[in-house]
């Protein structure tokens, strides 16, 4: 049995099959007799008290703060990877993802407020439909198997760092509440801190850990939402330890973030954040302004809005298609795209409040549900149907022989 667990974990798709996994279960305890003691347990306190200083927080928010933080930290860890020395290093390579995620960012926006429009309370919820949720799409991508060529898959991580970027600049400028200046000096400080350790050589990555420790906590009260200290303090962690040229700190420490991002992290959030109970609800409820259009901008504006982007630039020579991708198979890759999910309902509780009480409702959820499984369905048949039958390598191979 530990062996076949082993082996589960080390699939590409272990990921996304676990976040469906805590999903479907967090929707089964919200719709079950267990609904009580799941609301009771998210909104159960829990605090850390040293002298005057104190952090006394729902479970719920713990999660949503505090464990969304250590993934940003670990996104922002993996897009400064990519920037030096991966996929975003080149810019040929990043044209054409970067100018998709925009568009994917853009068009969603502009279809919620085609139905959101008139109503102020509603667009509060506007970039609930521009996140991709990469975890989810790289899961439903593995489920083709070895018939996937590598630079889709490229494509997709490429145009998903910048989907991730997006959705940090979203968070900073529109989701910020009122600032407390003394907090946000003690951050400065952290910062100042951390950028004279990276230009003096610290290498120990502890020291790095312990200032992004008082860095969260600070930007937790200062009212910027806590997930962004996470991603300044990737920005200062060292790429190379010149005293010991094959290591890494940076690469180290997302290394050893990324089994429990994937498989702790990930999954938690999903349990806390997708208890959507059905109880009253019909298909008007999905008709309904937020959830419409929350659902349209997944599942039509982000195709609409990468695909089109994406062949305006190729058409008008301002990028090319990467080497062994096709129209049609960018086409499924875009429909993929609107796997929202994770992000979004991330997202959604930063808008409406945590979707649990009074104060959030299901309507963001049942949005986010919806346009994601139809994406993910959507997007999985189309490149089913585009994607060779044999695999990737079979073909790769063949092509080689022939020249």
């Amino acid at each position: 049995m530990l062996t076949t667990v082993r082996e589960f974990l080390k699939h590409d798709s272990a990921g996304g099959i676990l976040l469906v996994a805590a999903a479907v279960l967090a929707m089964f305890c919200a719709n079950s007799p267990l609904s009580e003691y799941y609301d009771h347990f998210l909104h159960t306190y829990a605090g850390i008290h040293v002298g005057k200083f104190e952090l006394d927080k729902p479970i719920l928010l713990w999660v949503n703060d505090g464990l969304m933080a250590l993934f940003f930290f670990y996104v922002g860890l993996e897009l400064k990877r990519e920037i030096i020395d991966g996929e975003l290093s080149s810019p040929a390579q990043v044209i054409l993802p970067a100018i998709g995620a925009v568009g994917g960012m853009v068009m969603p926006a502009v279809v919620y407020f085609m139905i959101n429009g008139d109503n102020d309370h509603a667009m509060r919820g506007w970039a609930i439909p521009t996140a991709t949720d990469i975890a989810f799409a790289l899961g439903v991508l593995t489920l083709l198997g070895d018939r996937v060529p590598n630079a889709l898959k490229v494509f997709l991580v490429s145009l998903a760092i910048f989907d991730d970027v997006g959705a940090i600049i979203i968070i900073a400028l529109f989701y910020t509440s009122d600032l407390a200046l003394l907090s946000l000096i003690v951050a400065s400080i952290c910062l100042a801190i951390l950028a004279i350790m990276n230009r003096r050589g610290v290498m120990s990555e502890a020291p790095y850990l312990l200032v992004g420790a008082v860095l969260w906590a600070s930007v937790l009260k200062s009212g910027v939402h806590a997930t962004l200290a996470g991603v300044a303090l990737a920005m200062f962690i060292p790429y190379r330890d010149p005293a010991q040229p094959n290591y890494s700190p940076l690469k180290h420490i997302e290394h050893s973030l990324s089994g429990v991002v994937t498989f702790a992290i990930l999954p938690i959030f999903a349990f806390a954040n997708a208890g959507l109970s059905f109880e009253g609800m019909t298909l008007k409820s999905l008709l309904e302004p937020i959830p419409l259009g929350i659902a349209l901008g997944l599942f039509v504006g982000k195709q609409l809005g990468v695909f089109g982007t994406c062949w305006v630039a190729v058409k008008l020579g301002l990028a090319k298609l990467p080497s062994g991708l096709r129209f049609r198979e960018l086409a499924g890759l875009s429909v993929m795209c609107g796997i929202g999910f994770t992000m979004s309902l991330f997202i959604g509780g930063l808008a409406f409040g945590d979707g649990h009480g009074s104060d959030g409702g299901a309507g963001p959820r049942l949005g986010v549900m919806v346009g994601s499984v139809l994406s993910a369905v959507v997007g999985y048949l189309i490149l089913n149907w585009s994607l060779p039958k044999h695999s990737a390598t079979h073909a790769e191979k063949n092509v080689g022989s022939s020249h």
